[in-house]
């Protein structure tokens, strides 16, 4: 938390939340409580532009895989990396989440255009 003082420069104008975090380090469970409600939550961002990245170390116990968390962090869209096993699938969910928070910001646009032509 050294660097709190320059959270408000990096959330400034952001569109979307990416966290990643090792889910075999139980202090990171709860930290990522505290980005989720720093960056989404007092924003306020949507859930929708919010991802949650459990990484994988390589050769690790692995079977965090079934990982539950608490509300309201459970609400949120959590991919499982394990770049040794499945870049690829990791790579398509990165695309999606981009795509969805590409059309959020079109969809945003357009009605702050359709407000100020209104």
């Amino acid at each position: 938390s050294r660097f709190e003082a320059c959270w408000p420069a990096l959330m400034k104008d952001s569109h979307g939340v990416i966290i990643i975090f090792n889910p075999e380090l139980p202090s990171h469970l709860k930290e990522i409580e505290t980005w989720y409600s720093c960056f989404v939550q007092q924003q306020p961002l949507l859930d929708s532009q919010c991802l949650l990245v459990a990484h994988h170390k390589p050769g690790s116990a692995g079977d965090t895989e079934n990982l539950s968390l608490a509300h309201p962090l459970n609400k949120l869209k959590l991919i499982h990396s394990n770049l040794e096993e499945d870049p690829e699938d990791v790579r398509m969910e990165f695309m999606k989440y981009f795509r969805g928070i590409i059309t959020s910001i079109n969809e945003s646009r357009e009605r702050e255009e359709m407000s100020i032509i209104s």
